[in-house]
């Protein structure tokens, strides 16, 4: 994992992504490009050029200022850090930044939930996880050392998520971690017998040329399931495919995937389909 990109607000959350980044890249000798987007209001582009060109500079100035105090953090000393200011907040634009730096991860913050309110589906996190071309880890929770040991992938080994679970594969790879598969079943229309469950997976997995294992793992909820198995294991990740400009996978019922996200405690990292 040669290059990590930090969409960053200048917020507590863009903090804690980029301290989990910086654990990260110090481990794997990573660099961490450290990218800000700018928003010029719609009113802005009714003025003249003249107008435009000095709220910009004024506005790329403030992100460079910003940026000095942001950046002067021990736990970024010694590594190589390099901030990018975009002038407009198009979340696509970040697929044009991974290419021309060819980045293999973008770490995000996100706030989750606060019992009440989903915080997660419409914001920054959802919809950079919507336009990457590339996995997406969005982290909730401060993590004094980000160190991934054992990642849970969960799906419906359905073979719309076979290129997903390569994905999921080389990330572990190269973060020298073990890769746990399960697949959660429940009660109701999507519950399968254990021989037709086996038959499935059996099938994703002769496609994908795989040789791993899978659990099966039986629980109320998708969701609650994905949780408990990754509780039990002491998982430090939880891995998704994701559908791209859909948003999450709905890969069993419902908004599973934004669900996961918002409600766990572990961190959660997405591929895309």
């Amino acid at each position: 994992m040669k290059k990590i990109i930090v969409p960053v607000d200048f917020s507590k959350q863009s903090e804690i992504a980029l301290k989990a980044a910086a654990s990260l890249a110090r481990k794997k000798g990573s660099e961490i490009f450290v990218l800000h987007m700018l928003e010029l209001s719609a009113a802005l582009m009714t003025y003249n050029e003249h107008a435009q060109y000095e709220h910009a500079t004024f506005l790329i100035k403030l992100a460079e200022k910003k940026f000095a105090a942001f950046l002067n953090k021990p736990y970024l000393k010694g590594l190589k850090i390099t901030p990018i200011v975009k002038h407009h907040k198009v979340y696509s634009e970040v697929n044009e930044v991974v290419e021309k730096h060819n980045v293999d991860l973008i770490v995000m913050g996100s706030h989750g939930t606060d019992g009440i309110k989903e915080i997660f589906v419409g914001s920054n996190a959802e919809k950079m996880v919507r336009n990457s071309e590339i996995p997406v880890l969005v982290i909730k929770d401060e993590i004094e050392d980000f160190d991934v040991k054992r990642v849970v992938f969960a799906c419906d080994f359905k073979e719309e998520n076979i290129e997903a679970f390569q994905k999921a594969i080389e990330f572990t790879d190269k973060l020298s971690a073990s890769l746990f598969l399960v697949f959660i079943n429940t009660p109701g229309d999507n519950f399968l017998s254990t021989s037709d469950a086996y038959t499935r997976i059996s099938k994703f997995l002769q496609k994908a040329s795989s040789g791993l294992k899978v659990e099966i793992y039986n629980d109320y909820s998708v969701e609650r399931g994905i949780h408990n198995f990754s509780n039990s294991i002491n998982a430090d990740l939880i891995g998704m495919p994701t559908h791209g400009r859909k948003g999450l996978t709905h890969f069993f019922m419902g908004s599973i995937g934004e669900d996961v996200v918002n409600h766990s405690k572990i961190p959660v990292i997405t591929f895309k389909i």
